[in-house]
């Protein structure tokens, strides 16, 4: 680990030496990754960057977040966003197992309360290095008969079940809820765990009949659990029930300890996000349970699973490698929202950087500060796809490796490469920076140009002729084919000057209001909201993406589709932050290249986003491929 005293004195960083203490770690694999297209000097442009401005900002947001700190005690719900339909909503519980089968005879429901789980539900409810404990009807006498129907999504979202039943009312209701915990996998989180539960007063007694549970929540924290509400057919009072998933007495939970053959899984990565860090990442992470700390993000945006490998440890800043995975199921939805062919392009970018940055945090950067409030930022990277492929219903395995941290009074920065694959083969691979900031940094910063205002390509050209493209009209007609929608309508308009820009292709320009109830501010990060910077970076696509359709590159297309091209090398800066309270989000693009094939068209561009009166986010050959999915050999 190597420790940097920081003198405060700006200074040109596109200029100045790469200091010598930032060391990188030694290749702990025989593969070399891609070469990096921009490699900048990090410290340098820390230095340039965190002198005194902005402080008013963070202010602000401190004061929007100071009510909900006092009420962080308890760690709050994840809510759920209305389902498009086919796909889950951004929010919604997602499985740690999935399974085809949604009904069940009376010899299933007896091999559920003998605890054959993988023998009903397939064998992804069954996992290396997990005591199976958990079964039907634990506590009471089976009076499930048939279960008629499963709905992972039904009710109002959040699942349901319809059954038969002979006997004690209370155990039915107690039994559908205990088949919803074992169909979503829930006993997976922690090994040797059973089920226990409680019912509400019911007059109906024994009898025999039907009964109907409408989950009403499920969660992982504080400890996996279902909270419905049952009916016993017309005429009968409803009935809440509430099932818990737990791990025997006295069991450890913790990093290791509860997940079998996995260092972490996704109940740690529930707790990380907006739970006990001590059940995260262990005792020495306790204090910042309840604060501004660091974060994986929550809801849709929480985009890593399980930790497999860890060749690292803890106290050890130097180097590290590791191997985790991200499951994307094919009803998530991001998949509705986006305009793309599959996976769009800030999942790539999220899954890639939680991943990365997750076991570098488990190193324990944060702990050479002890009491110094610290927030993660992503400072950029360079990626590539390496080819086009479909990942719905792919487990991504992500290979990141730590290279280097640099201690300074503060801060801490770290630097990751990674490489993600399914199957076995490589499919996007890339180098990013973080940085965990105090306070005073944060509210220091003074963007990619050193505090100087610079203004907007459009806006040092007032003469240039504009129009404009109404990315919201294409929006409301249902019918208009590869448009971004629902939690990804990232932008309403899109001006373009004609042969305008840096390189006289074209130029792009979009003006975004930010409320502060945008739904990504409470996923991105609990008690410490800011925009995900891979949504800026979508939101330029996005008017890439008009832009191109509005040119009329679709025309002749049967089934016009965008894709992430492969072999574009991409990188991106980062030096600042949009808070709620910014008021708005400024972006543009210039046209850098359009290579036309027979199926279709490539467009690079680069491009920057403000927020007011402050230039944060530099893009650097983002491309956007747009095809006819028909054509597709």
């Amino acid at each position: 680990m190597t420790v940097l005293e920081f003198d405060g004195i700006p200074f040109n960083a596109l200029t100045a030496p790469a200091p010598a203490a930032v060391k990188p770690a030694a290749p702990v694999a025989p593969a070399a990754p891609a070469p990096v297209a921009h490699r900048v000097d990090p410290i340098a442009e820390i230095r340039a960057g965190v002198v005194a401005a902005h402080r008013s900002a963070l202010s602000a947001q401190l004061a929007l977040q100071r009510g909900i700190w006092r009420r962080a005690i308890r760690p709050v719900p994840v809510p759920v966003s209305v389902r498009t339909a086919g796909n889950a909503a951004e929010g919604a519980f997602k499985p740690l197992a999935r399974s085809g089968r949604v009904q069940l005879d009376r010899a299933a429901l007896e091999l559920l309360a003998g605890g054959e789980i993988g023998a009903v539900f397939g064998p992804g409810h069954q996992r290396p290095g997990i005591i199976r404990a958990a079964r039907l009807a634990g506590t009471s006498a089976l009076a499930l008969t048939e279960v008629t129907g499963i709905e992972l999504y039904g009710g109002t979202g959040n699942g349901r079940v319809t059954a038969r039943f002979e006997g004690d009312s209370r155990s039915a209701a107690l039994q559908v809820a205990e088949v919803f915990a074992l169909f979503t996998g829930m006993p997976l989180c922690l090994s040797g765990s059973t089920i226990t539960g409680s019912v509400g007063e019911t007059s109906f007694g024994n009898s025999s009949g039907t009964v109907d549970l409408v989950v009403d929540r499920l969660d992982l924290v504080p400890r996996p659990h279902i909270e419905g509400t049952v009916s016993f057919g017309p005429g009968t009072a409803p009935v809440a029930v509430r099932v818990t998933v737990a791990e025997p007495a006295g069991v450890e939970v913790g990093p290791g300890g509860a997940a079998g053959d996995l260092l972490l899984n996704e109940f740690h990565m529930a707790h990380l996000a907006r739970g006990d860090q001590a059940i995260a990442m262990g005792p020495e992470f306790a204090e910042y349970t309840g604060v501004r700390a660091t974060r994986l993000p929550t809801g849709g945006l929480l985009l890593v699973d399980r930790v497999c490998e860890f060749d690292g440890a803890r106290g050890n800043l130097e180097s590290a490698s590791y191997t985790t995975e991200y499951d994307s199921p094919a009803d998530s939805w991001y998949y509705a929202d986006t305009a793309n062919d599959s996976m769009p392009h800030f999942v790539y970018m999220e899954t890639s950087l939680q991943a990365a940055l997750l076991m570098g945090y488990y190193a324990g950067p944060t702990r050479t500060q002890p009491g110094v409030t610290l927030s993660l930022r992503n400072l950029g990277g360079t990626a590539t796809v390496l080819r086009q492929v479909d990942l719905r219903d792919a487990t991504i395995e992500q290979d990141s490796r730590l290279l280097s941290t640099t201690i300074l009074p503060g801060s801490s920065l770290q630097t990751f490469d990674y490489t993600l694959s399914v199957d076995g083969e490589p499919f996007y691979r890339g180098e990013t920076m973080f940085g965990y900031f105090s306070d005073e940094a944060l509210g220091n910063q003074t963007g990619l140009d050193a505090g100087r205002f610079v203004p907007t390509w459009l806006a040092g050209h007032p003469e240039a002729r504009t129009r404009v493209i109404d990315v919201a009209a294409r929006r409301a007609d249902a019918a208009a084919p590869a448009c971004s929608r629902g939690k990804l309508a990232l932008i309403d308009c899109v001006e373009v000057v004609d042969q305008g820009g840096e390189y006289g292709a074209g130029y792009l320009r979009s003006l975004r209001a930010i409320d502060p109830a945008d739904w990504f501010f409470t996923r991105h990060f609990h008690l410490d909201p800011v925009i995900p910077g891979s949504l800026g970076v979508e939101s330029v696509i996005h008017a890439v993406q008009e832009w191109m359709l509005d040119a009329g590159f679709a025309e002749g297309m049967a089934d016009p589709v965008f894709r992430i091209p492969a072999d574009t090398a991409f990188s991106w800066r980062y030096r600042g932050q949009f808070l709620p309270t910014d008021g708005s989000v400024e972006l543009e693009a210039h046209i850098k290249s359009v290579r036309r094939g027979p199926h279709g068209a490539t467009v690079v561009v680069d491009g920057s986003l403000w927020k007011p009166g402050l230039r944060i986010y530099e893009l650097v050959d983002l491309a956007v491929e747009l095809a006819d999915r028909k054509a597709r050999s």
